[in-house]
């Protein structure tokens, strides 16, 4: 019994790491003034209904069936400021940022939006989770993103 029990907690720690699950991202703009800019969160995208941000600032729901664009696109910025504090040899690499619009209708009928900066690790599940719930393809912005998205 006692073995039992240990490989449950073991299991739980496995699938589910810090106690957090979901897609790590930050609000970075749109049209939800609820959502403070710069709140850092998690997506939740394994619902069956919702696409869900929640942090501890600000929590959002929209139903897949109401979102109408899924945009990926990346930023990328050569690293100056290391390159001038460390080694010049910074300047030869690059910080990209990947960013993540997603468009729906609310309510009252009006078009909404909003932008999250996704850390890289979990942007190709997340796109590949909100295809599948959502029915829509995700717009790149250029080959560079499709080609990241895409893996």
């Amino acid at each position: 019994m006692l073995r039992v029990l240990a490989l449950a907690v073991l299991c739980a720690v496995v699938a589910f790491p810090g106690g957090q699950s979901g897609e790590r991202l930050e609000y970075v703009g749109g049209t939800i003034s609820e959502i403070p800019q710069g709140c850092s969160g998690r997506a939740q995208v394994t619902d069956d209904e919702y696409f869900v941000f929640y942090s501890h600032k600000a929590s959002w729901r929209v139903p897949y069936e109401r979102i109408d664009l899924l945009e990926y696109g990346q930023k990328v910025n050569r690293r100056y400021v290391t390159a001038l504090l460390i080694s010049p040899l910074f300047l030869l690499s690059k910080k990209r940022d990947h960013f993540l619009t997603v468009g729906y209708t609310d309510d009252q009928g009006h078009h909404q939006a909003m932008v999250f900066r996704v850390d890289k690790s979990d942007i190709r599940t997340m796109l590949v989770s909100l295809e599948a719930r959502t029915g829509r393809k995700v717009d790149y912005q250029d080959e560079d993103a499709r080609r990241a998205g895409k893996g």
